[in-house]
């Protein structure tokens, strides 16, 4: 009996700005084609998503039947969820995106907020709601349009009125979780799938500055060692310690963009015990070194008014 075909995944990664954590993506091009992905992939930042026309489905990793969606409604993806769309047959749903860290967000608009109160992370609720429908949500609906039409037109102080109105949907998307269902308990059952290693990725990412045991990551997943490595190479095609160490560059390219800290202190916040291994890791992941990356970041925010697409690395046009 041939072995099952292994699940394949993308990670999508998005650099959003320091100062203002949040990316539109936008315009007509925005069409998803109907045929369905031969891959899922997942993204390290919330995805809130409006279906502008049409309709399709939603599926994600280890769920049997794919999720509905039509023009109006509002889709509230976690970080680190496998899923992938498809339009209806016929068609090609037009979309828009913002990509945001709900937890930074907070905190830039409330200093000294506890870290992760408006943690919209799927390991806090048992029933998460990725849909959202315009009838049943349309303060959620309203919200997204208006957040979407600060940010394409860019009207004075629309950073001011975008946080303003960003700080409702965020408010607004806690409470609907929040009201779905009880927490996840370490009780539940581990899925068999992709999304098994969601809680890992979620922990990588608060903790990435830690010293982290591989083996504790297995605990969390409830897995063996040697089970958690495995699923964890086949899934994200990397081992766990080279993931942790490109979460850490990728914090690492965020300070250099927008601090003076000192190379030094920068790869010590991350977490390298030393600035040599921090300079090797760097090189590797970003064919440069931290200090020729923020001589070009300079470069870069001199030309930033000239450019309609902010800095990122990821998803930057739809599937065909």
């Amino acid at each position: 009996m041939s072995k099952p075909k292994a699940t394949v995944v993308d990670y999508r990664n998005y650099y959003l700005p320091y100062d203002f954590p949040v990316l539109l993506l936008s315009g007509d091009y925005w069409r998803i084609s109907n045929k369905r992905s031969a891959s899922l992939h997942f993204h390290n930042c919330l995805e809130i998503g409006i279906c502008h026309s049409d309709s399709g489905y939603m599926a994600f990793s280890g769920t049997k039947e794919p999720l509905y969606f039509k023009a109006g409604d509002v889709t509230c993806i976690p970080q680190n969820i496998p899923h992938t769309t498809w339009s209806s047959p016929g068609t090609e749903s037009h979309w828009s995106y913002i990509f945001i860290n709900p937890d930074e967000f907070m905190r830039l608009m409330k200093p000294g907020l506890s870290a992760r109160t408006y943690d919209l992370s799927i390991s806090g609720f048992k029933d998460y709601k990725y849909i959202l429908p315009k009838d049943e949500y349309p303060e959620v609906y309203t919200l997204v349009m208006a957040v979407i039409k600060e940010l394409e037109e860019k009207k004075a102080h629309y950073h001011t009125s975008s946080s303003g109105l960003l700080t409702s949907l965020i408010v607004q998307l806690y409470r609907i979780q929040s009201a779905g269902g009880e927490l996840r308990t370490s009780s539940d059952n581990p899925p068999e799938n992709a999304m098994v290693l969601s809680p890992v990725l979620d922990y990588i990412e608060t903790n990435y500055a830690d010293d982290i045991d591989i083996d504790y990551l297995a605990e969390i997943c409830r897995l063996s060692p040697s089970h958690f490595r495995r699923l964890f190479h086949e899934i994200m095609g990397t081992n766990p310690l080279d993931f942790v160490n490109t979460t850490r560059i990728n914090k690492a390219c965020a300070l250099l963009r927008s601090t003076e800290d000192s190379i030094l202190d920068i790869s010590e916040a991350v977490g390298f015990r030393s600035v040599s291994s921090f300079n090797r890791h760097f090189a590797d992941l970003m064919k440069t070194s931290p200090r020729d990356y923020r001589k070009e970041t300079l470069q870069f925010k001199e030309n930033a008014e000239k450019m309609t697409i902010r800095e990122y690395k990821g998803w930057m046009f739809p599937e065909k």
